[in-house]
């Protein structure tokens, strides 16, 4: 079954809204952990606005999950991932004023810039993915640089699953079975909800790993976390 990480950025941005630690994030992330989620995944960015680089450091030691590190790999950024070592980073090509992430790695033109970074996470024994539009030259140019896995940047599948879902999907496809030839694993992330999840694990079923947050904590306000975390997952079965 395709993994869910839990992004807990939102709980972040709650927490700072007001100052001290109410959402309390760590006790968050157990609860995650407790309810079924398979991995953590924060987006550290360099203002700090949501997750702090503290968080990180605190959440590594109590996250026994998968913990995914997102981010664009400056110095400062990888400094951190490689004192914390979480079992995955994904590089994404953000700026550092970005509000989320909004395109993939161009692959061809980054690439000299790109692997001497993934050999340093990799020698590091951290896997790497990095974050793609779903474009085959895109992936060959992923494969090319080392990267052990890809995540599919899914906004566009998202804008346009309701008015045409087989369409929306058909890129993701193409550029999923050409990852799979060449060895590459893959990861998806960006507006999935319980409305377009299901489909996009059905007719993809090798993803490994779905990053959700945005959706996933608007629904939990709702629904409450660990009936929404139940949901989500119900949703992941093939």
């Amino acid at each position: 079954m395709t993994k869910l990480s839990v992004n807990i950025n939102k709980i972040a941005t709650l927490r700072n809204a007001r100052g001290g630690n109410n959402p309390d994030l760590i006790a968050v992330a157990r609860d995650c952990e407790r309810f079924g989620a398979d991995g953590i995944t924060v987006h550290p960015r360099p203002d700090e606005r949501h997750i702090r680089y503290s968080d990180v450091l605190e959440l590594q030691k109590h996250t026994r999950i998968e913990f995914n590190i997102e981010g664009y790999p400056s110095e400062r950024f990888l400094d951190l991932v490689l004192q914390v070592k979480p079992h995955q980073v994904t590089l994404v090509p953000d700026p550092p004023d970005a509000i989320t992430s909004n395109a993939g790695w161009d692959t061809l033109e980054n690439k000299e810039f790109l692997i001497p970074i993934i050999t340093r996470l990799k020698d590091a024994k951290i896997r790497t993915s990095l974050f793609v539009d779903p474009l085959e030259t895109m992936v060959k140019g992923a494969a090319a640089i080392g990267t052990d896995r890809i995540e599919l940047y899914t906004e566009r599948y998202a804008h346009f699953f309701i008015q045409d879902k087989y369409n929306a999907i058909k890129p993701y496809k193409v550029a999923s079975e050409m990852a799979k030839k060449l060895g590459i694993q893959i990861n998806a992330g960006h507006d999935l909800n319980l409305q377009n999840l299901h489909f996009l694990v059905t007719e993809i079923p090798f993803i490994q790993e779905v990053s959700i947050g945005h959706a996933l904590i608007c629904d939990a306000l709702y629904l409450g976390l660990e009936n929404t975390i139940a949901l989500y997952l119900n949703q992941l079965q093939k």
